[in-house]
């Protein structure tokens, strides 16, 4: 019998099984570093005394996250020997990856926290490059009838890796509670499953095939890319140096007679300068950029802006997960500071059982998709994103003991344990349940969302601008949400990050008809499956 006479079993057979296993192994390490310059950072933070308004602008340590389109191209053109293509960069930055853990496992975040900040910054850009390669490597490895799912356990095995790094952890840390580990032993645990991954990498994961591109423009690409980045550089010259003053002076007499304290008007001339060195930087590179003739990016960006409605999905992009990224932001400091819990209490809630939630989000979200389609996932679970973020401001409202709770028994499984029983708010759990079930379906869904806007030729390229779009709210919003929340109380502050969340659900309904068209699979349009 042809399989094509019987589809199901040739859509999912042990090749389909492999490719599943390898991709929720490498959501797993890239969710791995992603904790480790977010929440569980912040949560080293907050123990270490930093105020919120500090450690909402240490979010952007993240800032490669954002602008790693810059360097995708390279990632495109040139492949490292004897692993072939994407393996080598996948082997490469998480080797790398695992060395920058251990130095920074070694720094003080009180005694020299410019030098900590720069070295988490050095763990963001490898974990974005990582993320070039994976998400690309993603996209090629999986047919289009396997994103959904591959979707959903990419978000569940990056969702390990925070329950690992984020709730684990924070049991680990937790004097009265865990096993009296210090946050620089957790820093060199996850180094060495870095290395670990490198191993998985480099031995198991199945070849993609090599695009016939073009080779003559490669000197362009490397001169094109040293462009680009002399023009951040002198981007980040001209807002230290010239704009952030100019700030200052301007919105100085702006603080007369305000009871505001100085830190935090501070707080809102950086945010200020910020934004403006911004809007001053990225034209420059992108003039830099056509100046020096590099081709794969301008070309891959030129191919996706080419298709009708490019530029309206961009948008979309940043504004989707905008509300969740809000509200996720200044989460652990919200819950550590704001709302006095124990840290082995975040801890189990909101990293192990709301993550868990998380992965079961995932999940169910790619089984509806077989049902809903792309649009109709994307409204309902956007719909149900933007409305746990009003779980928080209830919270903020009503406080620890609003609901009935539970005790959760000591325990030790060896690797974690809780030296005492653990008193479980019910309001925090309930909180925690919806936001990470309705979040981990809306991920699973704008993934799918992401790859089916991505051409085979530019796969690093065009993914990894959408990535970086996306990754927008989680990284820009910090500085904004940590001076917000500080000046107008945590209440408000969700009541903002709900409000930030329907612009998108509007423009998706605008959109409906364009996005309905990427629910074609174009791998089955006049064919039959082999």
């Amino acid at each position: 019998m042809s399989s094509s006479s019987s589809p199901d079993g040739a859509r999912f057979g042990w090749a389909s099984l492999h490719r599943f296993v390898l991709i929720t192994l490498l959501g797993f390490a890239s969710g791995l570093p992603l904790a480790l310059t977010g929440q569980a950072l912040q949560a080293w933070l907050s123990l270490e005394g930093l105020d919120v308004a500090t450690i909402g602008f240490l979010s952007l340590v993240g800032l490669p996250y954002t602008f790693k389109f810059l360097w995708a191209p390279l990632m495109d053109r040139f492949d490292l020997p004897w692993l072939g293509r994407r393996r080598g960069w996948l082997v490469l930055t998480q080797l790398l990856l695992a060395g920058a853990l251990m130095l920074l496992a070694a720094t003080s975040p009180k005694g020299n926290l410019q030098w900590f900040a720069l070295i988490a910054v050095a763990i963001a850009f490898l974990s974005a490059s990582q993320d070039v390669a994976y998400d690309a490597y993603r996209t090629e490895v999986l047919p289009a009838r396997e994103r959904g799912l591959g979707s959903s356990l990419n978000v569940m095995g990056y969702r390990m890796a925070m329950i690992l790094s984020g709730g684990v952890a924070m049991i680990w840390t937790d004097p009265a509670q865990g096993g009296g580990w210090t946050w620089p032993e957790v820093y060199r645990l996850m180094a060495a499953l870095m290395v670990a991954a490198a191993v998985i990498s480099a031995t198991l994961l199945p070849k993609v095939p090599k695009p016939q591109v073009p080779q003559s423009v490669a000197g362009h690409d490397l001169r094109g890319f040293v462009a680009v980045l002399l023009a951040a550089v002198a981007g980040y010259a001209a807002t230290n140096w010239a704009i952030g003053p100019a700030v200052r002076e301007l919105m100085a007499p702006l603080w007369h007679g305000s009871t505001m304290s100085t830190t935090l008007q501070q707080r809102w001339m950086d945010l200020v300068a910020l934004l403006l060195g911004l809007g001053f930087t990225l034209p420059l590179a992108a003039w830099a950029a056509r100046r020096a003739r590099f081709e794969t990016l301008v070309s891959g960006l030129g191919h996706y802006f080419s298709q009708p409605g490019a530029v309206a999905f961009l948008a979309f992009i940043v504004l989707y997960k905008l509300g969740d990224a809000f509200a996720g932001s200044l989460l652990t400091p919200f819950l550590l500071k704001g709302m006095a819990y124990a840290s082995a209490e975040v801890g189990v809630v909101n990293k192990v059982i709301g993550l868990w939630l998380t992965i079961l989000g995932a999940l169910l979200g790619g089984a509806l998709m077989l049902r809903l389609g792309l649009w109709r996932a994307l409204m309902l679970f956007g719909v149900l994103q933007a409305a746990s973020n009003l779980g928080f401001w209830w919270l903020a409202v009503n406080g620890q003991n609003a609901l009935p709770g539970l005790l959760l028994p000591a325990f030790d499984w060896g690797f974690v344990k809780l030296a005492h029983p653990t008193p479980v708010d019910g309001g925090l759990l309930m909180v925690i349940a919806f936001e990470n079930l309705s979040g981990g379906m809306g991920t699973a869904a704008f993934l799918a969302f992401l790859m089916s806007l991505t051409s085979q030729r530019f796969t690093a390229t065009q993914f990894a601008l959408l990535s970086a779009f996306a990754s927008v709210g989680r990284v820009w919003v910090g500085p904004l949400a940590g001076v917000l929340a500080e000046s107008i109380g945590w209440p408000s502050f969700f009541v903002v990050s709900t409000l930030a969340a329907l612009p998108a659900l509007l423009m998706l309904w605008v959109m409906r008809d364009s996005v309905r068209a990427l629910e074609v699979d174009p791998d089955t349009l006049g064919a039959t499956d082999d």
